[in-house]
């Protein structure tokens, strides 16, 4: 008898051990489904954070507000990363120059906006084979001139204060035709609006919002990442 219940307790172990071993083994096949999904984001937010760490090494040279004039210039007409870390970074040395760092953005961005539309207005010819239609078809840019006589200050004002890519619609509004004194206050009015509520902020908690950046950075990836793709989603199917 109490061979017969050794080799009972012996089973039971057995059978318990597989089904740990199973269960193990499902949870490590789920682990890793779920890592293979993650991976592209993962690969995005460390290189959002390689440029985010980039573009903050700026604020401790002599020539950091140079390189903030430079990059609100250059984000308004072809280049990918928008200015509000560098001046985020450099407002947040020196706090009581917010605004002074506000106000470089906003003109260097409405400088670099005009740029844009010199681009769409007078070069498209020759550098509009590049995009169309590897990037987007001759349909949708056939839509930007009836687009922009529609909506041309309003949707210029909202990419100009949102994360949407302002330098598309700068480039589009000369496609399309549109005035440049109305670009020029449709980009002053939001990219202001942008940039001096950002100063407005640093100014008034200083220090803690470089700490909160930080902490949440994580998050604010994912936030970014749905801005993003929403205004590449508008670009695409509104215009």
């Amino acid at each position: 008898m109490k061979v017969e219940d050794e080799a009972t307790l012996s089973a039971d172990a057995s059978i318990a051990m597989a089904a740990g071993s199973e269960g193990t083994d499902a949870c490590g096949k789920a682990a890793r489904k779920t890592f293979v999904l993650l991976r592209p984001f993962k690969a995005c937010q460390r290189f959002i954070r390689f440029l985010y760490d980039w573009v903050l090494s700026w604020a401790h040279s002599r020539f950091g507000t140079v390189a903030l004039a430079l990059l609100s210039f250059s984000e308004s007409s072809f280049f990918p990363i928008p200015p509000d870390v560098l001046q985020l970074a450099l407002s947040v040395e020196r706090p009581r120059r917010s605004f002074y760092y506000a106000a470089v953005s906003s003109v260097a961005s409405v400088c670099g906006a005009a740029l844009g539309w010199y681009i769409g207005y007078a070069l498209w010819e020759v550098v509009g084979p590049v995009f169309v239609p590897a990037i987007i078809s001759q349909a949708n840019m056939d839509k930007v001139a009836n687009f922009f006589s529609e909506w041309g200050f309003s949707a210029l004002f909202v990419a100009a204060f949102t994360p949407i890519p302002f330098k598309a619609f700068t480039i589009t509004s000369g496609i399309g035709g549109a005035s440049l004194p109305m670009v020029l206050f449709a980009s002053l009015i939001g990219r202001s609006a942008r940039f001096f509520l950002m100063g407005s902020l640093v100014f008034a908690l200083g220090p803690r919002v470089g700490r909160w950046i930080d902490k949440y950075f994580g998050w604010l990836t994912i936030a970014l990442l749905v801005l993003l793709i929403a205004g590449f989603y508008c670009i695409k199917y509104l215009l």
